[in-house]
């Protein structure tokens, strides 16, 4: 990690180098103790804007504390959590250029109105932690420096948001960090390394299953997929089991191709680049897992990261091969560059039978086609449960990272007919994000047509494959990998619905 922001000891008495304050731009919000003049002047500047994640910096001379940093919130009738975490983002950039190592805040007097101040607490240190990660492991003789650390003075009834925030921060910093470790660090094998010592240090429970058993065990896509790689495919499955929770676990899926060259049907030159974050997906239930635990959520949760590299070689897989799945499905390759559905049924399928999960969430850079229909302002949902698509949604709105619905419908099962075996893993290019979702649904009991029987297991699908990284630097994020889906996977587990609770012998229906 590059840097860190820190929560002041209740203990401690200090005062802080700058002050954050909220502000709204339809109507003055009522000024903190002590700083009401300063607040007046700033708004009277004509470079004073409180709008959405907007920052002003106003110098206070000889006075203590010697900056205010105004937050804008925007209008007050369009009012969430989101502007204050782009503000803490540009307030730690402010904050590294103006040597500010401590901050206190100052929220409630605009926020007191709200029901649920801990939120927007939480929003702004997400986005502080969040603007203050920079990759600079393999920075060389560059001499790049990474922000100083921060520490913040939180405000009566605040801390509890903060840590919240600071934690969901943290998890997403570390899924970015995974992501960008490059290939020729990062295949398969540091993949199982790094999720050792990661079940070491939180305390969950681990097992892999290493190619030789994988092959025993007829995965056989991850086996296929991985064959050509610099190094052996792996299945890792973690467990965070809390002593007292006698539910059907969450079953996390998170597709980890180390990175994907597309194979025999291989990528362009230009579409190779950057495939090293085609592992986003298992960084992020990597990290969410490690955050459940570490904060001892009393909620049964499971990950499995199915992680394989995809190289083209005299062992790899080609189109015209035919494959049979953990659960028995066959699979006619149509394209070797569509490996990310391969490995994620088998995980899909065996996790299933294992672990009899009382819902299934799996979550992959996985289509061109998300990346068309939705851009880089949200990831692809595809769900047809209700009440674990409306939680999604919600989770994702209430964490900034936004998801859409997109249709899964029978006719995209259609596409992906294969004359010689059960399915195709890729059909024409039309529809391809819903194609994959289709998929995906013959390895998740009572959904696709070729998948175990029985009532359906609450399944929804993430395409990432749009938000996993960016290519311009924001407010919170420098260019590269932004660990979506790591805080989105977090507060949708610690909220998660009693309706979706079930115990292992039980099912519902969607």
């Amino acid at each position: 990690m590059s840097s860190t922001v820190k929560l002041i000891a209740p203990q401690r008495r200090v005062r802080p180098d700058a002050l954050a304050v909220a502000d709204f731009a339809d109507a003055p919000a009522p000024a903190p103790e002590g700083v009401a003049e300063a607040l007046a002047a700033a708004r009277a500047r004509p470079e004073f804007s409180a709008r959405a994640g907007a920052v002003t910096v106003v110098p206070r001379g000889s006075e203590k504390p010697r900056w205010l940093f105004v937050l804008g919130l925007g209008s007050r009738d369009e009012l969430d959590a989101s502007p204050l975490r782009r503000a803490g983002g540009r307030a730690r950039r402010w904050a590294a250029e103006l040597g500010v190592h401590r901050i206190g805040t100052a929220l409630r007097p605009a926020l007191e109105e709200l029901l649920r101040p801990e939120a927007f607490a939480a929003a702004l240190a997400e986005g502080l932690v969040l603007a203050g990660e920079q990759f600079t492991a393999h920075h060389g003789t560059s001499g790049r420096q990474p922000f100083p650390e921060l520490e913040l003075i939180p405000e009566r009834g605040t801390r509890p948001g903060l840590e919240r925030g600071l934690r969901f921060g943290e998890a997403a910093n570390r899924a970015r960090v995974w992501s960008a470790t490059p290939p020729n660090v990062a295949h398969p094998g540091w993949v199982v390394a790094e999720s050792r010592r990661v079940a070491r240090t939180a305390g969950l429970r681990r097992s892999v299953i290493d190619a030789q058993t994988a092959a025993r065990r007829g995965l056989g896509g991850l086996c296929a997929v991985g064959r050509g790689g610099s190094a052996p495919p792996a299945l890792i499955c973690l467990e965070h089991r809390p002593a007292a929770s006698s539910e059907a676990p969450i079953l996390l899926a998170g597709k980890t191709i180390t990175f994907d060259s597309g194979g025999y049907s291989l990528k362009s030159s230009s579409g190779m680049a950057g495939m090293k974050l085609d592992k986003a997906g298992g960084m992020a239930v990597l990290a969410a897992l490690e955050a459940v635990a570490r904060a001892g959520i009393e909620r049964r949760v499971v990950g499995l990261l199915p992680a394989a590299e995809n190289l083209a070689d005299a062992r790899a897989y080609r189109p015209d091969d035919i494959l049979q799945m953990a659960n028995g499905v066959t699979v006619e390759v149509t394209n070797t560059d569509a490996e990310g559905r391969l490995v994620l049924a088998d995980a899909l399928a065996l996790g299933c039978r294992l672990y009899r999960p009382g819902a299934v969430i799996d979550i992959a850079t996985l289509t061109g086609g998300v990346v068309t229909a939705l851009g880089s302002d949200a990831a692809g949902l595809f769900c047809g449960n209700p009440t674990l698509r409306d939680h999604l949604l919600a989770a994702g709105e209430a964490t900034g990272e936004r998801l859409w619905p997109l249709p899964l419908w029978e006719s995209h099962t259609e596409l992906l007919k294969s004359a010689h075996a059960d399915v195709a893993n890729a059909g024409e290019r039309q529809a391809t994000a819903s194609q994959a979702a289709a998929f995906l649904s013959h390895f998740v009991p009572g959904h696709g047509r070729f998948a175990p029987a029985g009532p359906a297991v609450p399944w929804a699908h993430l395409d990432i494959a749009g938000v996993a990284g960016q290519r311009e630097p924001s407010e919170t994020h420098e260019r590269g990998p932004t660990g979506f889906g790591t805080r989105l996977l977090l507060h949708a587990i610690e909220t998660w619905p009693k309706s979706l609770v079930r115990r292992p012998d039980q099912r519902a229906s969607g």
